[in-house]
């Protein structure tokens, strides 16, 4: 049974029902006008996310429908029962359970305004560099917020926050050890966001390789190869490996051979490198570099060109190159020039046919000579019949 006069030692036994009733009544007050006021924030915020336009309130109104049922609790109490007389420990109970329940809130409403944040500059496609460093920023972000709300709950509990700290560090040795790949990650991750090697949407070759960024998370990069598979790197292996990016590439250089029979004429052999020029500058999105001469070849004259195409586009590069083909085929065809072929000569000796006279080594290679190049046949057509 509850001991009336230990009841009445209570400083809250102090209180008139007057008193009760008063501060019920402002605690019921308010926690009204909160709970009509948060469904109204949060189809205004609702409103304005479904609109194109970037609004100025749509952040601060974002944050506020986040706002929790035991944080309007919290508010109405605290007004309510400063009309009462509580006594020092039930008021620092009191106190304790508000102030933790503010910290939680002030936590879910800065999370609340990081992803938001977040979400804005992710929707904004021009901005590619920022958006693989964003789900990283928002995670460390949301690590640091919780972290922070959570030391202050405990040093308002009367928790000494250095020596935890400082047993959190000692801990966070054993934790670094068993989780060091992870970790690596982690930090590799950081250092892509902050250095930015590559952005989303870059095409990149690792080792071999080759896809577009489609995500850069915490501990995994993932690409999108040309076949249309998903390739998924760690970051921290990522980040030792040599990666070529392409993304960043501003212009592109072509080398492209050109090889014609050594039975050119000289005066057509001579128009050749001008004529190549010509064909190239005659490109939109080029940039002539050279055209010369190359060498002598084993079975042609070898002739080399030089360009930059000014777009890192692939596509336009090969349409390019297939108009300067089809130019250079049409002039070449135009001017009699033959394209060298490539052949290979091989010499055979003539066979000893019994009852015949032997062919000397001079007869042998040119008989085999001129049967590679189609005018004897290889074998002379004598059976042993007719040698008889």
């Amino acid at each position: 049974m509850l001991d009336l006069d230990k009841w009445q030692s209570w400083p809250i036994s102090n209180n008139s029902l007057t008193d009760w009733l008063v501060a019920a009544g402002i605690t019921a007050a308010i926690f009204a006008v909160l709970g009509v006021s948060r469904p109204v924030i949060r189809r205004y915020a609702k409103k304005l996310r479904a609109t194109e336009q970037r609004e100025l309130l749509e952040i601060p109104a974002e944050v506020l429908s986040r706002t929790t049922l035991a944080f309007l609790v919290a508010v109405a109490m605290y007004f309510g029962l400063r009309s009462l007389e509580l006594g020092d420990k039930l008021q620092t109970v009191f106190n304790s359970i508000i102030t933790i329940t503010v910290f939680v809130q002030f936590g879910v409403w800065t999370a609340a305004a990081v992803r938001a944040w977040v979400e804005r500059r992710r929707t904004n496609a021009a901005d590619r560099a920022a958006v693989g460093s964003l789900g990283i920023i928002s995670f460390i972000a949301g690590v640091v917020i919780w972290a922070v709300v959570l030391l202050a709950a405990l040093d308002n509990l009367g928790v000494n926050i250095t020596a935890l700290v400082a047993g959190l560090g000692i801990g966070g040795v054993a934790v670094a050890l068993a989780l060091q790949n992870v970790l690596g990650d982690l930090f590799a991750s950081l250092a892509i966001a902050l250095d930015r090697p590559f952005v989303m949407g870059d095409f990149l070759q690792v080792d071999d390789f080759l896809g577009s960024v489609e995500n850069i998370g915490i501990k995994t990069t993932r690409l999108r190869s040309l076949d249309g598979e998903q390739i998924v790197f760690s970051n921290s292996n990522l980040l030792t490996s040599r990666v070529r990016n392409f993304g960043r590439m501003t212009n592109r250089r072509v080398v492209f051979a050109t090889n014609v029979a050594y039975e050119t004429p000289l005066e057509h052999i001579e128009r050749i490198p001008a004529m190549l020029r010509e064909i190239v500058e005659a490109e939109k999105d080029t940039r002539f570099d050279r055209a010369h001469f190359q060498r002598h070849g084993v079975a042609s004259l070898e002739f080399e060109t030089v360009y930059f195409v000014l777009t890192p586009d692939f596509n336009r590069h090969m349409d390019i190159q297939q108009s300067i083909n089809f130019e250079i085929h049409r002039r070449f065809l135009k001017l009699g020039i033959p394209f060298a072929s490539s052949t290979q000569r091989q010499l055979y000796p003539a066979p000893v046919v019994a009852g015949t006279a032997p062919i000397s080594t001079a007869e042998a290679v040119g008989a085999g000579e001129r049967e590679e190049m189609g005018t004897v046949p290889l074998f002379p057509p004598t059976s042993a019949k007719k040698s008889r």
